[in-house]
């Protein structure tokens, strides 16, 4: 399921060269839940979410200086999922219009890792080559629906 903030912000900064502001972060939990909601009426025994709440949450505390609307934290913290695969930042860093600080990409990955860990959110990391990461998200599925 491909995120939602990505064509919501797209669409922002094509329409007005903006970016995310305080009051876009609830129309893009709204939507991100929306679009999952529908994806899992249609899945058959997996789901893929490129993001969730709990990504939009941290990215508000981190460009917001410790800011989150309470009720995207509140939804944040409840919605499960079986399994988390974040990504090292061992591989190049893309320009486009909606990335930013490529010199802050350690302490982003950091930031994401400690909202895992603190939520007790299951994870697993995925780094190294292509190969590499796929094998090692190929066998943490395979090992969730066993």
């Amino acid at each position: 399921m491909p995120e939602y903030a990505r064509a919501y912000l797209q669409k922002l900064w094509d329409e007005e060269q903006k970016i995310c502001r305080p009051k876009d972060l609830l129309p893009i939990a709204y939507g991100q839940i929306n679009l999952e909601n529908i994806a899992a009426q249609q899945a058959e025994q997996l789901l893929f979410c490129d993001t969730d709440l709990l990504t939009t949450h941290t990215y508000s505390l981190t460009y917001y200086d410790g800011w989150s609307p309470d009720i995207l934290r509140e939804y944040a913290l409840k919605n499960t999922y079986d399994l988390y695969l974040l990504t090292y930042i061992d591989t190049p860093w893309v320009q486009d219009d909606l990335r930013d600080r490529p010199e802050r990409r350690l302490e982003m990955f950091q930031l994401f890792e400690n909202a895992l860990i603190e939520n007790n959110k299951p994870f697993v990391l995925v780094k190294g080559s292509e190969n590499q990461r796929l094998h090692i998200a190929v066998d943490a599925i395979e090992k969730l629906i066993s």
